[in-house]
């Protein structure tokens, strides 16, 4: 099987205006148009009024296109929601579904994560469906079942190394500055790998990303665990040079 091609991608959130979404996304393009060959791949999802701008920011260089989430209907009475198509639309490639945030904010369940992933599978979208315990789960010792049943519940039929991603950010982690160990993160993504077996037509081909806190003190050690293929960042993403930082901490 060939190597799995680390994937960096930037979870701007709810942050940045016009102007700094731009200096931002370009900077990163330059940086890696002028790099040439590297051994990742690199995107930015940043909030919704920033797609298009962002877009035509980047357009033509080999830096990707995400968007934060997406609805599971292509078109309908449906304020305040942004479909599947909207995004392609926009120039997306991919789409964050199920993240922690959306889950516990918006009640978000497995089952609606896995007809969002459909719908973004349909319109030729790369579901980036995120996974992981609270620190309360992982205390009692019921990581390991929860990531399971998230991921039983949240992948759609027909997902494929090709049209899906996993990210794995334990939600005692995100934004806090705690971070898994590289021997708990080993563990959780052997756990994964080895759930996606009857999940997806090519199990051992899937990226599994890694979430949390990731930051250029710490990307090159997490990015050389067993069965890392990249990592999903969030305030580190926000700055040029950390995230650049992270990336290239990528071998």
């Amino acid at each position: 099987m060939a190597a799995r091609r680390k994937l960096i991608a930037g979870n701007w959130k709810m942050n940045g205006l016009k102007a700094d979404g731009l200096d931002l996304a370009s900077d990163l393009a330059g940086r890696l148009t002028g790099a040439g060959t590297v051994a990742f791949d690199m995107l930015v999802c940043p909030p919704f009024p920033l797609l298009f701008p962002v877009g035509d920011a980047i357009s033509g260089s080999p830096l990707a296109l995400g968007a934060q989430d997406c609805h599971a209907k292509t078109s309908g009475a449906h304020t305040g929601d942004v479909s599947p198509a909207m995004l392609t639309d926009a120039g997306c490639r991919y789409v964050i579904l199920g993240h922690s945030e959306r889950r516990a904010d918006h009640a978000e369940s497995d089952a609606q994560v896995s007809a969002k992933a459909a719908a973004a599978h349909k319109a030729g979208l790369i579901a980036i469906i995120c996974v992981g315990e609270t620190e309360a789960q992982r205390d009692a010792g019921q990581a390991n079942s929860v990531v399971a049943s998230q991921l039983k519940g949240s992948i759609p039929e027909g997902a494929t190394a090709a049209n899906t991603v996993i990210a794995y950010e334990p939600v005692w982690a995100i934004g806090t500055g705690k971070t898994a160990t590289p021997d708990d993160v080993k563990a959780m993504h052997a756990h994964i790998r080895a759930e996606l077996a009857g999940k997806t037509a090519d199990p051992g081909a899937v990226r599994v990303l890694y979430g949390g806190s990731v930051k250029p003190g710490n990307a090159a050690e997490l990015m050389a665990v067993e069965n890392v293929d990249g990592a999903l960042v969030g305030g580190a993403a926000l700055k040029a040079d950390d995230f650049w930082a992270i990336a290239t901490s990528c071998r």
